[in-house]
């Protein structure tokens, strides 16, 4: 009797293509960018339709806004480490079911509170970006990992753009409800759960995480905060999305200021927020391209001086084309930023931290998200719609003066000699 060999070794997968990855988590993330900055653009419209008073709208947006980051945040560290540990795919399949749960909440909802609990459950979708950065980190050739990075953050800017810009459409031009554009982005996120399952492969980090899941979770955490240079880049993401966020709720409000609040108004919203969004998602390669040849802080100091100065001007502009102009240049200098942050932490972290660094990426966006529309519901109630845009002018400008003033110790990127 011929002995039992025992098990055969396991036939090797093909690699997992990185054109092919970039490509699939690109139009998750654009989807993703779309249905987000659909409730952005037309919870003020949702609030004035549920009879929410004037006096109270305001605060309202900015407050509903800051919901969608209460829950998140704090799992942020622990779905990075169990896309680590366990799987990627599953991580981001889990954040494009759940976008489809929330979308259909908002469609559904009657009453602010409803939709107060549709957008504080947004918090569970997050988690997705920095584990899809972490997975094309892992697949794609060095000496094109700038451009690439810079390629995938322009699909978030790209999805705030296409966002208002279809709801506009749909609304104004085909005369759908409010309710049938989040049902639609419902079903578009069904859609990119499919495509994650069905269209890649999963990207296994190139150290996995052993351990307690908590424990890899505070240790991932503090591994971010014992690195200067990580901490810095943190900070800086976190300054620029703070401004960023405490002005956002309240471009619909500045929007409907000049063209009224009859029909045409989610035209005029699209234009504002889509077309800044749009261009920001065309810069933001371009941004990468910069950064290679003249220095990332440079750019860094450039587009946060840019944003600063822009945000001064939008409150006061007497036409729509005219805060679409100034909106343009804002999500320029944003989508700049960030594609210096993504290209920094992806060539100057470790490998033995990386993963678990890029997971932890958009944690100071989700701080911002939480601080920054409470903060202007605050100033919004005092000042008037003037004042978020003053205050966040003052944040940008004040983030590119500290960086200017500091040394650079970040390392400049390396090219590939192969």
């Amino acid at each position: 009797m011929t002995p039992d060999p025992g098990p055969l070794p396991a036939r090797p997968r093909p690699e997992q293509d990185w054109r092919v990855l970039v490509a699939v988590f690109w139009v998750t993330s654009m989807v993703e960018g779309a249905g987000v900055s659909q409730i952005f653009a037309l919870v003020p419209s949702y609030l004035r339709e549920m009879g929410v008073s004037e006096a109270d709208r305001l605060t309202f947006v900015g407050l509903f806004s800051s919901l969608i980051f209460v829950v998140g945040m704090p799992l942020v560290p622990l779905w990075g480490v169990w896309a680590d540990k366990y799987s990627r795919k599953a991580v981001i399949v889990r954040s494009a079911l759940v976008e489809a749960v929330v979308f259909a909440g908002v469609a559904l909802s009657t009453e602010p509170w409803q939709l107060a609990v549709s957008m504080l459950l947004i918090g569970f979708q997050l988690g997705n970006t920095g584990v899809m950065l972490a997975g094309i980190r892992d697949v794609t050739p060095i000496r094109r990992l700038g451009t690439t990075i810079a390629i995938f953050g322009a699909s978030g800017p790209i999805g705030f753009a296409v966002g208002p810009a279809l709801a506009g459409l749909l609304i104004d031009g085909l005369g759908w409800s409010l309710s049938a554009v989040f049902w639609l982005s419902a079903g578009l996120s069904v859609g990119t759960a499919l495509l994650v399952t069905f269209g890649s492969r999963e990207v296994r980090p190139e150290v996995v995480p052993t351990g307690r899941v908590v424990d890899l979770a505070f240790g991932a955490v503090r591994g971010v905060l014992a690195d200067p240079v990580v901490v810095r880049i943190f900070v800086i993401f976190g300054v620029s999305f703070l401004a960023t966020q405490m002005t956002r709720p309240y471009i619909p409000v500045l929007v409907e200021g000049l063209a009224g609040t009859g029909p045409g108004l989610a035209s005029a919203i699209a234009l504002v927020m889509g077309t800044a969004a749009l261009v920001g998602g065309v810069i933001s390669p371009l941004g990468g391209v910069l950064g290679d040849r003249i220095g990332f802080r440079i750019v860094l100091i450039g587009a946060l001086a840019a944003g600063g100065t822009v945000l001064v001007g939008m409150p006061f502009v007497s036409s729509v084309p005219a805060l679409a102009g100034l909106a343009v240049v804002s999500g320029a200098a944003t989508a700049t930023v960030s594609a210096m942050v993504f290209g920094l932490l992806a060539i100057d972290v470790p490998p033995e931290r990386r993963s678990a660094t890029l997971n932890l990426v958009y944690l100071p966006l989700y701080a911002a998200g939480i601080v920054g529309p409470a903060v202007g519901a605050v100033v919004v109630s005092a000042t008037g719609v003037a004042g978020p845009f003053l205050v966040a002018a003052a944040i940008f400008i004040a983030g590119a003066v500290v960086i200017a003033a500091r040394p650079s110790r970040v390392r400049a990127p390396v090219a590939d000699q192969g």
